[in-house]
């Protein structure tokens, strides 16, 4: 079940960030860190209800959030529609005991059917340039490689954006 995520989700979401993390690092994706993502993070995307997590057996297991603004980072981007009435996916997490089960391809139907009723141009992201698997789930679902942007207290190697035209 997705479901709106609140402030007493936070620390469930940051467990499973920092599983993540720990699992990138492991297979030599140096994606997320002690800098990002981050509880100051969540808990603004719990207030500006952006935050939606999935829940099975009455545990988070995976969380996302869900923007309408464009953040400073994306806007010298050359996207293929108008900076206008896009929506923005950011952390989308799956803990690594719940991942390869269909359980990240939920929450992106998830976030897709709401775009289209929030009639939306566009649906952004942007993914690390190493992480293939994830460069490949997003092309399986007809986002398009745009141009790469740098997150220095990251990575020294940049983030790809994509973009799927609604």
């Amino acid at each position: 079940m997705i479901r709106a995520g609140n402030i007493s989700d936070i620390l469930s979401i940051l467990e499973i960030t920092k599983s993540c993390a720990l699992h990138m690092i492991e297979n030599g994706i140096y994606q997320w860190n002690e800098h990002y993502p981050d509880k100051s993070t969540f808990i603004n995307d719990a207030k500006n209800n952006e935050l939606y997590v999935y829940v099975e057996n009455e545990e988070v297991i995976a969380c996302i959030s869900l923007c309408n603004k464009i953040d400073e980072v994306y806007i010298p981007v050359t996207w293929k529609t108008k900076n206008q009435n896009n929506l923005y996916i950011h952390r989308l997490a799956v803990h690594p005991d719940f991942q390869k089960k269909g359980v990240g391809r939920n929450l992106m139907d998830f976030a897709e059917n709401y775009a289209r009723e929030k009639l939306c141009k566009s649906i952004r992201l942007d993914t690390f340039s190493k992480n293939k698997r994830n460069l490949k789930f997003y092309e399986s679902r007809g986002y398009h490689q745009l141009e790469g942007i740098y997150f220095p207290k990251q990575s020294e190697f940049p983030f790809y954006c994509y973009e799927l035209i609604l």
